[in-house]
């Protein structure tokens, strides 16, 4: 790596491929447990200093491809950083970059993965008809998807479809994604992180976007039991959501109840999307200073909130 920065490389192999293999998983992993704040700069760095020369350098056809494939992946993960940390621009950038070395490669794992990350994108910016478009492109490249793939796909489909109030497609989406997950559980096999966890936050998502808040409640505490531990960055958000829904319905100790298990692993991650959801929060909790619960609450999260956030 030393000598790519110094510009003495000039041919690459599979051990340089092998190299970047690697450090994604150790980014993807730090950003699973600490958030993308701290991964995501040592992510971008590696792409201009390491990854870039890499892409230059001589290599063989088959080498050549490996690399671009592992680009790809790290070019997605960059994005998807990127995301957390509220950059959408330099994320989307980093998403076409994705697409580009991914189509190049034949990478089509990559290429779906990343059209259905533009699309959850989309779909969290409230930009509903942008993110099922992108949802369906990501189904339609790959039309030979085993079934965790074909549920991967299919749950961000009826989330999109969801938020467009498209009822119909959004519960027919859900159906196949249920269906699929259960053929590929069966399976020794797993693809990426989506699991059953997963696909009960989109059921959750779903239930919610077509106005079953308390049926929404029900999904994602059935997707945070269901939920691997080391996955806390996703938690945190996920928990805040069904806080926030729990106060919609007027449940406000139920809900500082779960805000309180945020605040319990909140000070482990480092994540633009935490700490907004630390900062709405403080906002929804605001009015009722008057019960002891929330007040409780206030005070926890004050003492490990940064004081950006408590204005």
């Amino acid at each position: 790596m030393e000598k790519v920065q110094q510009g003495s490389t000039v041919r690459i192999g599979q051990s340089d491929v092998n190299s970047v293999i690697a450090m994604t998983e150790r980014f993807s992993e730090l950003d699973d447990q600490f958030g993308g704040r701290y991964a995501w700069p040592s992510a971008a760095a590696f792409l201009v200093n390491i990854v870039a020369p890499y892409l230059k350098a001589e290599a063989t056809e088959a080498v050549r491809k490996s690399m671009m494939a592992a680009a790809s992946d790290l070019y997605y993960l960059a994005g998807y950083m990127a995301v957390d940390e509220g950059l959408q621009g330099v994320a989307q950038q980093y998403y076409l970059r994705a697409l580009e070395l991914a189509g190049a490669s034949e990478d089509h794992l990559t290429y779906c993965t990343t059209l259905r990350g533009m699309s959850v994108q989309a779909v969290d910016l409230g930009h509903g008809q942008a993110a099922m478009r992108l949802a369906n492109a990501a189904a339609a490249a790959s039309p030979q998807a085993g079934p965790r793939m074909r549920a991967f796909l299919a749950g961000q489909q009826a989330h999109a479809s969801a938020q467009i109030g498209d009822r119909v497609d959004a519960l027919k989406f859900l159906r196949e994604a249920e269906a699929s997950m259960e053929k590929a559980e069966s399976k020794s096999k797993t693809f990426g992180s989506y699991n059953p966890s997963s696909l009960t936050y989109h059921i959750g998502q779903v239930r919610y976007e077509l106005g079953d808040i308390k049926g929404s409640i029900a999904a994602l505490e059935e997707s945070d039991r269901l939920r691997h531990s080391s996955f806390r960055r996703n938690r945190i958000r996920y928990l805040s959501i069904l806080a926030e829904r729990k106060l919609e319905i007027g449940h406000l100790e139920a809900a500082c109840e779960t805000w309180g298990q945020v605040i319990d692993i909140y000070p482990d991650v480092q994540s633009g999307k935490c700490d907004e959801k630390i900062s709405t929060m403080f906002n929804r909790i605001r009015p009722y200073m008057r019960n002891q619960a929330a007040h409780a609450l206030r005070e926890r999260a004050r003492a490990v909130a940064p004081s950006r956030l408590l204005a």
